[in-house]
């Protein structure tokens, strides 16, 4: 069984009127997600509108959420930055509010070389004791971690596991195929969760799950039982909502559909902007 178990949820930020935090709001929204499966939770990452978020904002949000979920599922906290020093000094003030682990993203905007990228993870992951999980997502970072930089990292002794979205299904292949045992890959793209299962991969670290997360259980339930024709089915009934979320700029999509279905969470922060009323009822065809 992966390490995080195979549904976790990159979960949105839930906010008030005056977009404050909500905590009200979070812990409904964790009953939520933990009733249609998700085994595990990403906090203030890029669907928690993490940029937008200030230090103590996050530390609190931290805490609330492993005092309220109380074992029921895994707590990572997205700790990283395109500062090195700064990524440091957050992830070790994050492992004070009792995370399970955390999730580090590649430094973005500063387009490193894969050397750089090897040092940034390397120094942070010497400064926890927590387990690490690494992201990959060159659509926002720019700068895509190859397999082989993957792999350096895969054998520092708290480097667990990857989130990969670099869409390279050739590159995650030689991670799975290459990597050290007990290290894990994770699918970052809910629309190609089913074919990274198929080539070794553990799980998904979803949007989508806000609103699919039953389904998308049942999928990757019928593809470990070997029933591959059912889990290419629900793959495809999901794909609508898998691309539709991200018609419009994350999480605005999955925010609406999420107050469609009852489950308040409130707006968004600029630079993100309410989606309007044509853009909700597309969201809301995606639920029929």
């Amino acid at each position: 069984m992966a390490r995080f178990g195979r549904l976790v949820t990159a979960m949105v930020t839930p906010f008030n009127e005056q977009l404050q935090v909500d905590y009200d709001k979070t812990e409904r929204l964790i009953d939520h997600l933990i009733a249609n499966g998700t085994t595990g939770i990403v906090l203030s990452g890029t669907t928690g509108e993490s940029p937008t978020l200030s230090r103590k904002e996050k530390l609190d949000l931290f805490r609330h959420v492993v005092s309220y979920a109380k074992g029921r599922c895994h707590i990572i906290a997205g700790t990283g930055s395109n500062d090195t020093a700064s990524s440091i000094e957050f992830t070790q003030a994050a492992q004070s509010t009792g995370v399970d682990a955390v999730m580090v993203v590649a430094p973005y905007y500063s387009k490193p070389s894969q050397e750089g990228l090897y040092a940034h993870f390397k120094a942070l992951s010497e400064a926890t004791e927590l387990p690490v999980m690494l992201y990959n997502v060159p659509g926002r970072s720019v700068v895509n971690m190859t397999a082989e930089t993957t792999l350096r990292l895969a054998e520092l002794p708290n480097v667990v596991c990857i989130k990969e979205a670099s869409g390279n299904l050739s590159q995650m292949s030689q991670i799975i195929e290459h990597a050290p045992e007990g290290f894990e890959l994770y699918s970052g793209d809910d629309g190609l969760t089913l074919p990274i299962l198929s080539i070794g991969g553990v799980g998904i670290v979803s949007v989508a799950s806000h609103v699919a997360g039953r389904p998308m259980t049942d999928m990757m339930d019928a593809f470990f039982a070997g029933n591959f024709t059912e889990a290419a089915r629900l793959h495809r009934k999901l794909l609508p909502i898998f691309e539709g979320l991200f018609a419009y700029p994350s999480p605005g999509p999955t925010k609406v559909a999420l107050e469609k279905l009852g489950v308040q969470v409130g707006g968004v922060r600029l630079p993100l902007v309410e989606l309007n009323e044509q853009e909700k009822a597309f969201v809301y065809s995606l639920l029929v």
